[in-house]
């Protein structure tokens, strides 16, 4: 099963209820590159990405899309990258401004971590400049003081393509 309004996704028990008018599915082809492109340009956290590579990382993700049933548009997404065992990151967590104050956040957050992709993972990531504490409600924690986690961060990544 691919589309959730309450009962399951891809074997995922979700409790709880659901925001009236919308659902969530991991069809690949109902993803509106065009829309994400859209949105994650403008984000704090990859501004001026190409449309190419949102179109690339969302094909070799595990897309969580949240439409509005009513005419179907995506209006949100959690974008994970996974191994389906062991490890998730998830990235790309966003719900457009004008469908936010309806908990949105928190259905597509409890949706995801409800994914046997993640019920199972050893560690599960994320990076937030903003939103600590709708994480922090699924079990979530700052990764300080640790020795093993290492990165590389290339804030203008995108920028520097562009003019290259």
């Amino acid at each position: 099963m691919s589309s959730i309004e309450g009962a399951s996704i891809e074997g995922a028990s979700i409790e709880g209820e659901v925001p009236a008018g919308y659902e969530i599915s991991t069809d690949q082809a109902r993803l509106d590159i065009a829309a994400m492109h859209a949105y994650l340009t403008r984000s704090y956290w990859s501004p001026g990405i190409p449309y190419a590579t949102v179109e690339r990382a969302a094909r070799n993700s595990l897309c969580f899309g949240l439409y509005e049933k009513a005419g179907g548009s995506q209006v949100g997404l959690t974008r994970v990258v996974t191994d389906h065992a062991i490890f998730a990151y998830l990235c790309d967590v966003y719900v457009l401004e004008a469908h936010r104050g309806r908990g949105l956040g928190k259905f597509l957050m409890k949706t995801v971590m409800a994914h046997p992709a993640l019920t199972g993972a050893r560690r599960a990531m994320l990076g937030t400049r903003d939103a600590h504490g709708l994480y922090r409600q699924f079990g979530f924690t700052d990764a300080t003081g640790t020795k093993i986690l290492m990165e590389i961060v290339r804030p203008d990544l995108y920028r520097m393509l562009a003019s290259a």
